[in-house]
């Protein structure tokens, strides 16, 4: 959801064009500059969760996109964490209880060595900042990522001192692109066994619901408008149809802005009561 102008719009918007969960960027996600929200732009967000009676468990903030735990390059690493640390307290200040991170790239120097910085960094912010929640977003396997598969989930979070803050959303582009075909009964399955498996399908809090412009295993990681991709209409009737899946709050991330998103929402909302009834 757009914060330009303030914070205090979201809720509004949100309902305005038939969402009951969102999801935000703490501040400029392609800028270093983020500061703390002013007092009044805060109460008014407060007041207008409460107003429009939208669950907490179901807001999201996103960091920016510059942020790199993973960097060996200290001077990235660093702006990162200092980043990192403004955002937990952005969402604070906000009552947001979850941030959630793309875990960064190694750029070349080892999925080892990129895991220690990523834990090094978590235990240091989340340390300065307890009330907040740390979510990895799995990412495609290009440019070094770490994150596309659970096993790295479960060592980065082997390595962090606050594992009980620390869980998941899982990106339905990234997985599809990364080789999970979440449009079978069976390969939603597996995905959820491996998440089991590996660090415990509890940490799973939200799933970002996006089509994908890309054939399965891709590895591109290009978004689209629900219906219009490889996933399909017909995929993500499979995919809601899981319970756990359906159970989790659903994120758009797909391209456009609010007339666009309340398409796609509209797009869930039909499939969803092929499925289930109304919605």
């Amino acid at each position: 959801m757009p914060i330009g102008g303030g914070f205090e719009r979201v809720p509004r918007e949100t309902v305005e064009i038939g969402g009951n969960a969102f999801q935000i960027f703490p501040h400029n996600p392609r800028q270093w500059n983020a500061k703390l929200p002013d007092n009044e732009d805060v109460v008014h967000f407060i007041r207008g969760v409460k107003k429009f009676n939208l669950n907490p468990e179901f807001m999201l903030c996103h960091s920016g996109y510059l942020v790199n735990i993973a960097s060996p390059k200290d001077d990235i690493w660093e702006k990162s964490v200092a980043l990192l640390e403004i955002e937990m307290k952005i969402c604070a200040k906000l009552g947001i209880k979850y941030l959630n991170i793309h875990p960064g790239s190694h750029l070349g120097e080892g999925e080892e060595a990129g895991i220690e910085r990523i834990a090094k960094a978590l235990n240091k912010v989340m340390k300065n900042e307890k009330s907040v929640h740390i979510l990895l977003e799995n990412v495609t396997m290009k440019g070094g990522n770490i994150g596309y598969n659970y096993e790295q989930m479960r060592k980065i979070i082997e390595l962090c001192e606050y594992p009980e803050r620390i869980g998941l959303t899982f990106d339905t582009c990234h997985g599809f692109d990364a080789g999970y075909d979440i449009t079978t009964s069976e390969g939603i399955k597996k995905l959820l066994e491996e998440i089991d498996k590996t660090v415990g399908i509890e940490r799973l809090k939200f799933i970002h619901l996006n089509d994908s412009k890309n054939e399965l295993g891709s590895q591109k990681d290009r978004h689209e408008n629900i219906g219009n991709g490889t996933i399909g209409l017909a995929g993500l009737k499979v995919l809601l149809s899981n319970e756990i899946i359906s159970s989790l709050p659903l994120i758009l991330e797909t391209p456009g802005d609010n007339p666009e998103h309340a398409e796609d929402i509209a797009k869930v909302k039909l499939v969803w009561n092929e499925i289930y009834g109304k919605a």
